[in-house]
């Protein structure tokens, strides 16, 4: 009989839950959210995006009100999974996103990094980018992390692109996987695991070295 190739086995007990502690970087807080402290000043920052892209792939928002804005962060963001951070920029000296994990399996090691929504302040900054360093650090080096999951629509070539800036590996599209504001959303999916995050993490420590950058504008490129 022929013998089934079932995988290599895996020593591997379990990851750690994300926990109350803020996520220190150089640049960025990642606190936490709580409503009381951060509603108000979020809300303020989302505001300035006048189109309101940001909310576009979002299964969620914009919204109108503040009233609306914070009804929504008390049932939607104080969950245990998703798991939410407001984001502060030192140099700023202001609250200006959100990011969360989600799909949290402890079991398998697995977790992913989602609902990120940056404010103008925050796009394309290195506050942002340092953003998904300490997340990403987080997950592998404090939690012990095995898998790393991105995934978002795959008409928002921003984010994928986004993806693959920060190291992660398409690994292919879900056809009809969700139903958001009565549209159908196929959804492109990219991972990081754990035996790319030591090259990965050299290269981000590289990348946000004070040196790189000038009045906060980089001087060489993220290279992972």
């Amino acid at each position: 009989m022929k013998r089934l190739n079932l995988g290599p086995k895996v020593k591997f007990k379990k990851a750690k839950l994300p926990t109350k502690k803020k996520l220190f970087g150089k640049y960025t807080i990642l606190e936490p959210l709580n409503v009381t402290k951060h509603s108000k000043e979020l809300y303020i920052q989302y505001l300035n995006d006048k189109k309101n892209i940001i909310w576009t792939y979002l299964p969620y928002g914009s919204f109108k009100t503040y009233a609306e804005f914070k009804h929504w962060l008390k049932t939607f963001c104080l969950n245990s999974d998703p798991f939410f951070y407001a984001i502060y920029s030192k140099r700023h000296k202001q609250y200006c996103g959100m990011a969360s994990y989600l799909r949290i399996e402890p079991d398998h090691g697995s977790i992913e990094v989602g609902h990120i929504n940056y404010s103008p302040l925050l796009q394309n900054s290195i506050e942002g980018t340092e953003t998904m360093f300490l997340m990403m650090k987080n997950a592998f080096d404090t939690l012990g992390n095995r898998r790393y999951e991105w995934k978002c629509n795959n008409l928002n070539s921003a984010s994928k692109k986004a993806a693959i800036r920060l190291g992660f590996k398409f690994e292919g599209v879900f056809r009809q996987m969700f139903i958001f504001k009565g549209r159908s959303r196929d959804s492109a999916w990219f991972s990081i695991i754990d035996k790319e995050w030591k090259k990965l993490k050299v290269g981000y420590k590289k990348f946000l070295l004070p040196s790189n950058f000038k009045d906060y504008k980089q001087i060489k490129k993220l290279k992972l």
